[in-house]
């Protein structure tokens, strides 16, 4: 009877390891930044939300002559809408002094 010789391609356990060591390693690298940079897109889209209230505030006072007292006067008017009165990190816009403020 013949011996077949078969040969088997296969990787080791420490080229193995090496593979999950260095993906490993980016996933280090890699997720603190996607937090990071979460974050300061919530705080760019809350000052953006700011500006676009503070234009608003603008048309009414165009519209009406004064400023108007809260942000329920903007809502009331059809100027902004309800879930636009806070921002997606969770802080509520109001107005002070005629401008958009956001609360913490």
């Amino acid at each position: 009877m013949k011996k077949l010789n078969i040969s088997k391609n296969a990787f080791t356990l420490i080229e193995m390891l090496l593979v999950l060591l260095v993906i490993s390693l980016l996933l280090i690298l890699i997720i603190p930044n996607i937090a990071k940079q979460s974050s300061h897109i919530q705080s760019t889209g809350c000052k953006a939300q700011i500006k676009m209230i503070d234009s608003q505030i603008e048309a009414y006072t165009l519209k009406f002559n004064k400023k108007p007292n809260s942000i329920d006067d903007l809502i009331a008017e059809g100027y902004i809408k309800e879930n636009q009165s806070k921002c997606r990190s969770g802080s509520s816009i109001t107005i002070n002094n005629g401008e958009a403020v956001a609360n913490e």
